[in-house]
């Protein structure tokens, strides 16, 4: 059916005149421009932290000042008192606890490190060549480095150099690896420890025995007598038998695993414009979607002395997702395991008897929600006893606890309304884990890393403090602590302290900001406002323009990601933020971490259980209103979204549902369709069976809500996400007769709207629907 049409050429300027004094109307080319050299401009003058390193025995840290000179300086920090001491007076102490042993490995270069450097101090009475050997072993001059004379050689992580005297001798070949290397050509070889060939795979701890696959089934070889058992026949290209295998201590014993396969789901798209052909291109890759039938892998114990191979049954067993940390006791009594159930409801720590194959259940985890196993599984045992540390949320949070050897419980090692995030190093003899915490501190943001010390009696010592989030660098004999700490509105600082208390040695370096701050670049503004139950603390983050003005008005934009795996509002300091780039042309840009992403409480991450579609919605909209508040030149009565990938599918859900406070959206290569996507994220928080609520919580089902602007972007080759996710949207979209825009990427994988043309587009359409005017870049 013909339907009239009616030009809106007018329409900016019509806005333009209607729109009230105090709003800002920018998106000029000017604003595109400053968006990209304040971005340049801030990232060069940001000083990055100096690298601190501990020498060999601890007794000292060294760097290098590079503003000292077109050589630098070494400045070396005496570890027990934070004295520091410079180059010269400090060279002579230091030098030969940091000089760099041999490479032993190939004598070729690989390429995609980072870029360090290399200092060559020649000692010797004559000239020495220096060489780079690239990528196929061959050599490329770098001149020579005079008596006495020093060479500092930028160079890049894997590269591989070569230092030869008189008739080509070989004085030494050593592969760049951290950031600053020192190298001391005086003639003697610092060579690395020769390090043996590892054993073939699958050889027993004793070198007896060697497992292996032949023809699908197990095998074992007798490695003095050559001579090959094989231990099963049943194997074909249906059901067969794999790796790894992992042996008893005492050689007896290894588990293997029968695999019965399952056909796999292929996705197929094609590749329009290939660079190396006219004609397009198909593609086919394995892509297992939610609800799709696994393989089912059984466990199997091998008695080499018998020659048996018998597989390990228990209805504990049963629908398994995952079977992984396998470990064999000291003395060969049991092996055990972590079984997780598809649906992820349920994870056990399971005990098997190689004599009988008997299954018992040590820990089990059965919230009534998810378990976060990707994120939250930690098991160690601690010998001689066999006690168990094990990570749970238990209590609501994520913490430590105590079990025995039997299972049985002993006692919490970390509680509180906080959360262990990941356990950093265990000592068994002094029965003690370093841990990674947060929230520990009520006064501090909550996702903020702190780095604790806990004993197996639960005593807990705080070893960083600082209002930030800290990462720290052990030194070799454990007495110090290297803690580099920052904020997202704060530049980084590296202290010194004790190993045994925390207590502050010295402060080492703070990164100077002022060469940051003279390019006009702004930080974010932490904000903090209660969230749907007008209970919860949401944090989040505001990024405004450079110029920004605050008695005038500028539209309000969220950045969104709200996948449940993670958080994903920045903590961590840096020079410049990519929404920092939207915010220039004219935008006041939020970020927000709402019920549902992880970090916080189990009740705080539950609310995404079988409810993407929620994506903390009601506390973003919430958070954003009390901003408002807080500041006045946000506008909210024109306020947009965009996001990739699960952004991109909560940008879209945010203008289906939301439609009275999300007007403009730019939707990325979203998962629109949890039933479309990869197995393992969606199952993780969707659950099994795929049920209704799958479908409920589509962006294809609920496409007919459209009312406001929508931009979608898809690359034809995301291998991520199936692009037939967006392309389901767009048919839904045209079937409820809706208007909105598609960019297609030819050539282009995940994350196409961060591409140079993609980033630009997703720019031009918020300006054009928030500010009411045509973008002019050119």
């Amino acid at each position: 059916m013909l339907r009239p049409t009616l030009s809106l050429a007018f329409l900016p300027v019509l806005l333009a005149a209607l729109a009230p004094p105090d709003v800002v109307a920018q998106g000029s080319k000017a604003d595109y421009e400053r968006a990209e050299s304040l971005a340049r401009a801030a990232r060069e003058a940001a000083r990055s932290r100096r690298p601190y390193r501990f020498t060999a025995d601890g007794d000292a840290l060294w760097t290098i000042d590079p503003d000292a000179g077109p050589e630098g300086a070494m400045i070396v920090v005496d570890a027990a008192t934070g004295e520091r001491r410079e180059a010269e007076a400090a060279l002579e102490d230091v030098v030969d606890r940091i000089r760099k042993a041999e490479w032993n490995g190939p004598r070729r270069s690989r390429s995609g490190g980072a870029e360090v450097e290399i200092r060559f101090e020649n000692r010797l009475d004559r000239a020495v060549d220096l060489w780079w050997l690239d990528t196929a072993g061959e050599r490329r001059p770098y001149g020579s480095i005079e008596a006495g004379a020093t060479r500092r050689q930028r160079t890049f992580r894997n590269h591989v150099w070569l230092v030869t005297g008189r008739g080509d001798e070989e004085l030494g070949v050593y592969r760049a690896e951290e950031w600053f290397e020192m190298v001391v050509v005086d003639g003697t070889r610092t060579r690395r420890g020769e390090r043996p060939p590892p054993p073939p795979r699958g050889t027993s701890p004793d070198g007896r025995w060697r497992a292996s696959i032949v023809e699908h089934d197990l095998a074992v070889l007798d490695v003095a007598s050559g001579e090959r058992v094989r231990l099963t026949t049943e194997g074909d290209e249906r059901t067969s038998f794999r790796g790894p295998f992992h042996w008893s201590p005492d050689g007896r014993w290894f588990v293997a695993f029968r695999e019965r396969k399952v056909e796999t789901r292929e996705v197929h798209f094609v590749e329009s414009s290939p660079d190396d052909r006219v004609q397009p291109k198909l593609h086919s890759i394995p892509y297992v979607k939610p609800g799709d039938p696994l393989p089912e892998v059984t466990p199997i114990v091998v008695d080499v002395e018998a020659r048996t191979a018998l597989a390990v049954a228990s209805e504990s067993m049963d629908d398994a997702w995952s079977q992984s940390r396998f470990r064999w006791a000291p003395d060969a009594s049991r092996f055990t395991f972590v079984h997780v159930e598809r649906g992820h409801r349920v994870m056990r720590l399971l005990a098997v008897d190689p004599e009988t194959r008997a299954v018992s259940v040590l820990i089990e985890e059965a919230p009534e929600t998810f378990v976060d196993y990707s994120n939250k599984t930690f098991v160690h045992f601690v010998e001689p006893a066999g006690e168990i540390v094990w990570m749970s949320e238990r209590s609501g949070w994520n913490h430590l606890h105590l079990f025995d050897r039997d299972g049985a419980y002993v006692r919490p090692l970390t509680e509180g309304e906080w959360v262990v995030r990941s356990v950093l190093d265990t000592d068994d003899a002094a029965r003690t884990l370093t841990i990674e915490v947060a929230g520990i501190d009520p006064d501090q943001d909550p996702y903020h890393v702190h780095v604790a010390r806990v004993d197996l009696d639960g005593n807990l010592t705080r070893l960083t403090e600082a209002d930030g989030t800290h990462e720290v660098e052990r030194s070799p004999d454990g007495r110090f602590l290297l803690d580099n700490w920052s904020r997202v509105d704060h530049p980084p600082v590296t202290e010194l302290r004790r190993g045994d208390d925390g207590s502050l040695v010295a402060v080492l370096d703070r990164a100077d900001d002022a060469p940051r701050r003279a390019t006009g670049a702004r930080l974010p503004e932490r904000f903090v406002a209660k969230g749907r139950d007008g209970a919860t603390d949401i944090w989040g983050v505001i990024h405004r323009p450079s110029n920004h003005d605050p008695s005038r008005k500028y539209p309000v934009v969220e950045q969104i990601y709200a996948g449940p795996h993670g958080h994903h509002v920045p903590k961590r300091f840096s020079p410049w933020h990519g929404a920092q780039s939207i915010a220039e042309l004219g935008f006041v840009v939020v970020q927000i971490d709402g019920m549902g992403t992880n970090g916080r409480s189990k009740a705080f991450h539950d609310v995404a259980w079988k409810n993407l579609g929620d994506a903390g919605f009601p506390d973003r909209i919430a958070w954003i209103r009390a901003a408002a508040e807080h500041d006045p030149s946000m506008d909210l009565t024109r306020v947009g979204i965009y996001g990739g990938s699960a952004g991109g599918q909560n940008a879209l859900r945010g203008l289906l549902m939301h439609p009275d406070f999300y007007e403009v959206g730019v939707a990325d290569c979203g998962c629109h369709d949890n039933r479309m996507d990869k197995i393992w994220w969606n199952e993780a928080w969707m659950g099994f069976p795929v049920g209704p609520h799958y479908e409920e919580q589509s962006n294809v089902t609920q496409a007919h809500r459209l009312q406001g602007k929508l931009l979608l972007i898809v690359g034809e080759l995301d291998r991520n996400v199936d692009p037939a996710s967006t392309m389901q949207v767009v048919d839904a979209l045209i079937d409820a007769d809706k208007d909105f825009d598609l960019l297609v990427m030819p050539g282009v994988g995940h994350g196409a709207a961060e591409t140079p043309y993609g980033s630009r587009r997703r720019a031009d359409f918020l300006v054009r629907h928030l500010l009411g005017v045509e973008p002019r870049w050119e």
